[in-house]
């Protein structure tokens, strides 16, 4: 198992940044391009940006207390619960509307309905668990219904990671054939000076970062994507505002540091084997982790922060 994911307590890396990945949306291609594509896929990212992190995290909160194989015994010394997740009706109708638009896309559609009814079961299941332990009635049952629910919500858990993993799959597979498409696009017209460096670097920052995030980390790969990232980091760097290319914002530049510098501390936790500090864990498990250095959530965020400022546009 991922040293990275069980550290985290198995929130995946990939919880936000799909609904804000612009470099992807903008591709030039008359098929990429169709606004009804875009429609689609920014429904089915819209539910994935409001409901999945926070399943992940009532799982996490649930796992640093109660054992998977086992589940609660009512002897824990605490006793935290779990989360609850906002409502999904929306998430459904989205989908099924989204389903609908062309282009049609059978396994991409099947993948988000099956999301839709994972993600729908998995809610009133959070809120009866979430009463039962907010009100403390293991007091009353010695944890009888605690034990009871625990199998209920493992199987509620997998069977959402799964269709999460597979929805968000198809849709990374889109992004990643229009990002390419613009990026070729762009040499063609241009060639490779800043707005090619720029688009270059977004694409292999999505690299780092499916590379960290790994179900069996492989630390040649993510050693490779490293160097590759910080090539075209200080490549895009030197050519803003260089020879007559336009100037890049010191903001967007300042980000594309960030997601570096923490991408190679969480790099050196795999190498080194570096383990969390009783006071990191405490951070990691109160949903506080991108306070830490070289933690999983912090590189999330320093993703997040870069795709945002890439969004924002980039002085180009």
């Amino acid at each position: 198992m991922n040293p990275l994911r069980a550290a985290a307590f198995a929130v995946p890396f990939l919880a936000t940044l799909l609904a804000i990945d612009g470099a992807a949306a903008q591709a030039p291609s008359s098929t990429s391009s169709a606004p009804s594509l875009t429609e689609k896929l920014n429904a089915y990212v819209g539910c994935i940006n409001r409901l999945s992190e926070r399943s992940y995290s009532s799982r996490s909160r649930y796992f640093s207390w109660a054992k998977k194989n086992s589940g609660p015994t009512g002897k824990e010394r605490i006793i935290y619960g779990t989360y609850t997740i906002y409502d999904t009706s929306d998430c459904r109708k989205t989908i099924e509307k989204a389903n609908a638009l062309e282009p049609r896309d059978a396994e991409l559609e099947a993948a988000a309905s099956a999301y839709a009814d994972a993600v729908g079961k998995l809610e009133p299941l959070l809120k009866e668990a979430d009463d039962y332990y907010a009100q403390e009635n293991y007091k009353d049952d010695k944890m009888a219904k605690g034990k009871a629910l625990h199998p209920r919500l493992v199987a509620a858990w997998d069977a959402f990671a799964s269709a999460d993993k597979a929805l968000r799959s198809g849709v990374e597979a889109i992004n990643d054939k229009r990002a390419a498409e613009k990026l070729a696009a762009i040499e063609q017209k241009e060639g490779r000076k800043t707005r090619y460096h720029v688009e270059a670097l977004m694409i292999n920052a999505k690299r780092v970062l499916r590379a960290q995030d790994a179900e069996k980390p492989d630390l040649a790969a993510i050693t490779q994507a490293l160097n590759d990232y910080e090539s075209i980091v200080k490549a895009t760097e030197q050519l803003s505002g260089a020879d007559g290319n336009p100037k890049i914002g010191s903001f967007f530049i300042g980000n594309a540091k960030s997601f570096l510098t923490t991408s190679k501390q969480l790099m050196r936790r795999v190498r080194d084997k570096v383990p969390y500090s009783s006071g990191d864990r405490m951070m990691l498990n109160a949903g506080s982790g991108w306070m830490v250095e070289g933690s999983p959530q912090r590189l999330l965020r320093d993703y997040n922060q870069l795709i945002d400022s890439y969004n924002r546009g980039v002085g180009i």
